[in-house]
């Protein structure tokens, strides 16, 4: 018989195996976790950043300057005599014809001026008649003869002077155009230099627009990349206006207060849609020359201003502040901040920090921009 001590050996040492194997297994695992682990950590620092620089070119924009509009003839119709306001022959927002009457001021006065000196202009050719008559008979002098004649004289100017009041008070269109608001009603009383009305011309318009010194010497000096002097109108609603514009004149001097100068533009407008007094933007095209352009990707924004990281030779970010001239589709043109040898993160922006290393490989800056909607010149 054999010892009690032995007789459960072999199930003791089935029991250290399965200890044996379930340590292995869990051992296995963890090596895979930690395995993973660090292939994934290696991966991730495994990362290359695309980097590029700025470019600098001959590029146009189209720049939207505030327009304020304003009808091709566009007067103020005041009386020119004292009176009643005796008729009003047009409406608020009528549409007249030139010569056409709009107001007639009470005339009874003017009329009674007018009879008073016909009369006496008949009087005067009377005394010039008897007064030649004598003077062909030596009975007078002649200086008689010219004075009567002189007396005729200033009784006719005095007619025309009266017969010119009496026009004053029929008040008419001086051209075809659209009727203002009428601040005076019938009956009011009138007195000389009272605003009747308004009368605006609305066949063609005016679009004037401020633009800043750089801006007016781009358009002056580099005549032939802008392409010819169209413009384009947003009206208000945001919509664009039908038609094109062509630039006519420029003003004579820069405002000293905003350093802007004032651009004319006039509009076609026939189907009548703009009105005097309205407001929209002006856009035109500017060529730049040697314009410093980066990918709008390529930078982000904290508060309102722009970033961009520029990579130093030893492959570590820094963020940059830069100040954005223009923004076109795609693209910025950079006024300051970077240069054009500097290198910049492309993209992975939003991933990395200050201060960072990272991989990069760089990309040629035209085939980015070529990438792009926009194509620069």
């Amino acid at each position: 018989m054999k010892p009690k001590s032995f007789a459960n050996s072999p199930k003791k040492t089935v029991k250290i195996m399965k200890k044996r194997v379930a340590f292995s297994v869990a051992l296995s695992a963890l090596l895979i976790i930690f395995s993973c682990k660090d292939k994934k950590e290696e991966k991730e620092e495994a990362v290359i950043y695309p980097t590029t620089s700025p470019v600098k070119m001959d590029t146009v924009i189209t720049k939207e300057f505030v327009s304020q509009i304003r009808s091709e003839k566009n007067i103020e119709i005041r009386a020119q005599e004292k009176g009643f306001l005796e008729k009003v022959y047009v409406d608020e927002g009528q549409h007249v014809q030139a010569g056409q009457v709009l107001f007639r001021i009470m005339p009874q006065i003017y009329q009674a001026d007018v009879l008073k000196a016909k009369a006496e202009v008949a009087q005067a050719e009377i005394e010039l008649q008897n007064s030649s008559t004598l003077a062909n008979n030596n009975v007078v002098s002649i200086n008689e003869k010219k004075m009567a004649k002189a007396k005729l004289d200033a009784a006719k100017a005095e007619l025309n002077l009266a017969q010119t009041h009496l026009s004053f008070t029929t008040i008419k269109a001086p051209f075809s155009g659209i009727i203002d608001r009428l601040p005076l009603k019938l009956g009011s009383l009138i007195d000389e230099g009272d605003l009747l009305t308004t009368l605006s011309d609305n066949g063609g318009i005016y679009a004037y627009f401020n633009v800043s010194e750089p801006e007016y010497l781009n358009y002056q000096m580099h005549s032939a990349d802008r392409g010819n002097n169209l413009v384009s109108l947003i009206m208000a609603n945001g919509e664009p206006f039908p038609d094109k514009g062509i630039i006519q004149t420029i003003e004579g001097e820069f405002d000293n207060e905003t350093g802007n100068i004032a651009f004319r533009a006039k509009f076609p407008n026939s189907k009548q849609i703009l009105r005097n007094g309205e407001t929209g933007k002006i856009q035109m095209t500017l060529p730049l020359k040697n314009a410093l352009i980066i990918p709008q990707k390529a930078t982000y924004e904290i508060q309102d201003q722009k970033y961009v990281f520029v990579v130093g030779k030893d492959g570590v970010v820094k963020s940059k502040n830069i100040k954005i001239a223009y923004e076109l589709p795609d693209i910025y043109v950079v006024s300051e901040g970077i240069n054009v040898g500097d290198k910049i993160l492309l993209e992975g922006v939003q991933k990395v920090k200050d201060d960072q290393k990272v991989e990069t490989k760089f990309q040629d800056p035209k085939k980015v921009l070529n990438s792009l909607k926009l194509q620069a010149n």
